[in-house]
């Protein structure tokens, strides 16, 4: 697989059928060898599996690890396209598993970039939809890659044909790595969010891979360079994603891939359609995103179910991997400083936000102005105070449950029946903290901060003021990013949706994202956001989504 390597290595034979003969190239997941199929009469490739024999493991353990690596290792041989490497056999040799694959004339798509400099829009659009029809078949057969970068994708020859190798660290679904032994294992240049924070790991986040790879053979370096690794994880999780000036022609696919929100991000069908226009058109099509749930009427959210026991020898969820990742992150983000200003402003606001999974998502935060005590996330200085409807018992679960007035509370959350004239559910624990004409419903240090506020209508309705916030928010919040605001409705009614990530008001609060919704209904003006860290995105995202879903008014 690959180029030729040095010749005089020690022929060896193995499974008494494929003898060694040279060295093709040697990384972390294994030693790949040009080979002779003595059977068959074939050069191939042949990639050997190290796996983790420590003295450690009692011998039952070591065979069934062996024994894993070999059933996960012949998954991945059942992938049939032209576009992944063809993997001819498994087999085991002196306790150790080799996969028998094809050997690719030619080089990779690295050294493509660094001999010959950085690929045009109409070949990067080649090389995409080649990639993105070899994962669909892939993912189809619930293998994840968790590789993808220009080294691991090759180019054969006289052909030109693009393939798409070393699956070395691939997963299967359901089952653990095929070689991860509880080291971080993949490029974290090319790496999602959400697998650098250890939240989840998925098709998306092979696809996030993708939009690194093309900015990298675009413009010859991948967006998320750094000097160190800490830089890199910084790059990553938190700063703005800023492809290069070469990915112009691309930039929706580019953009919609490199989504930090897994929940968002374009799946291989939308990325390789869009692709397929560019190359028929020449003009790229905005991506066609599925109808927000927020458009149509939900079922309560479940509450969220425990995290299911890993199988017998697989590694804890939360490994010395995690720890070190997290660390770092702690480390880059004391590095980055939070400005004195932004100390001030926490003071009387509050910085919304619901992040995703993966990593940081848009956040919504309020607007002070004239005073951050008296605004939230979407309102302008002219809106108005709810007036409180007397007698009404907040932040308690209602005693009157079964008024069909009142929404239903899914498990893990109650009912509060707020005084300020709505009801909505709310997560059980969450305290009731009125802030001037704002309400919050915050968690226990207020790591969760679900806001909501009553005002008049303002001209041009919710879309208009939600632009007029996110125009404002770089000066409203520290390290304003990746803002976006999109029409929308709830419940029949005109709405839109703000979400944005910035810095936080503190260095020990650290970066947040916010989701909020602002609608018109009954005359009357609402707006409800979630704040969260960037790591909690999916629970930011659940109680956004319930808070919206349960919410009545007066």
């Amino acid at each position: 697989m690959g180029r030729m390597g040095t010749e005089g290595e020690n022929v060896r034979v193995i499974a008494g059928r494929y003898r060694l003969e040279a060295r093709v190239g040697r990384g972390g997941m294994g030693v790949v060898w040009r080979a002779t199929d003595q059977l068959l009469g074939r050069q191939v490739a042949v990639k050997e599996i190290p796996l983790d024999l420590d003295e450690t493991l009692s011998p039952q353990e070591a065979e069934r690890q062996r024994d894993r690596t070999l059933r996960e290792a012949r998954a991945v041989a059942q992938l049939r396209h032209p576009h992944i490497i063809v993997v001819h056999d498994v087999v085991e040799h002196d306790e150790r598993p080799y996969l028998v694959m094809e050997l690719i004339d030619g080089g990779s798509l690295a050294e493509r970039v660094a001999t010959r400099g950085p690929v045009d829009a109409a070949e990067a659009t080649r090389i995409g939809i080649d990639l993105l029809s070899a994962l669909r078949t892939a993912h189809a057969a619930g293998v994840l890659h968790r590789d993808i970068k220009p080294a691991n994708v090759l180019l054969e020859s006289g052909s030109n044909r693009v393939v798409l190798t070393d699956f070395g660290i691939a997963q299967v679904a359901g089952a653990t790595t095929l070689t991860e032994t509880g080291s971080f294992v993949g490029s974290p240049e090319y790496t999602a969010p959400e697998r650098m924070s250890g939240a989840r790991t998925g098709p998306e986040s092979d696809l996030w891979s993708v939009g690194a790879l093309l900015c990298t053979v675009l413009s010859g370096e991948s967006p998320f360079r750094r000097d160190s690794l800490g830089g890199i994880l910084h790059a990553v999780v938190f700063d703005e994603i800023r492809p290069p000036p070469q990915a112009e022609p691309l930039l929706p696919v580019v953009r919609g891939l490199l989504e930090r929100d897994p929940d968002r991000r374009l799946d291989a069908d939308q990325a390789e359609r869009m692709l397929r226009a560019y190359r028929s058109t020449g003009r790229m099509p905005e991506p066609v995103r599925t109808p927000t749930q927020l458009d149509v009427p939900r079922p309560p959210a479940p509450a969220p179910a425990p995290s299911p026991a890993p199988p017998p020898g697989a590694e804890p969820r939360r490994s010395t991997r995690g720890m070190l990742v997290a660390a770092l992150l702690v480390a880059a983000m004391a590095g980055a400083g939070i400005s004195a200003a932004a100390l001030l402003m926490h003071g009387g606001g509050d910085g919304g936000g619901t992040p995703s999974s993966s990593g940081p998502g848009t956040s919504v935060s309020a607007s002070p102005s004239p005073s951050a005590s008296d605004r939230s996330p979407g309102s302008s200085p002219s809106a108005a105070s709810a007036t409180p409807s007397p007698g009404s018992v907040g932040a308690t679960p209602s005693p009157g449950a079964t008024d069909p007035r009142l929404p239903s509370a899914p498990s893990g959350y109650r009912v509060a029946d707020d005084p300020a004239g709505f009801s909505l559910a709310v997560p059980e624990g969450f305290d009731r903290r009125p802030q001037g004409v704002r309400i919050f419903y915050e968690s226990p240090g207020q790591t969760f901060r679900l806001g909501i506020k009553a005002a008049d209508p303002e001209a041009g309705g919710p879309l208009a003021v939600m632009r007029r916030s996110a125009a404002k928010g770089p000066d409203t919040n520290p390290g304003y990013r990746d803002g976006r605001v999109t029409s929308t409705t709830r419940h029949g009614h005109p709405a839109a949706l703000w979400e944005f990530t910035w810095n936080g008001f503190t260095a020990a609060e650290g970066p947040r994202h916010t989701y909020d919704l602002c609608w018109e209904e009954g005359g009357r003006m609402y707006d409800v956001w979630v704040s969260a860290p960037v790591g909690k995105v999916r629970e930011a995202k659940e109680y956004f989504d319930v808070a919206i879903d349960t919410f009545v008014r007066a």
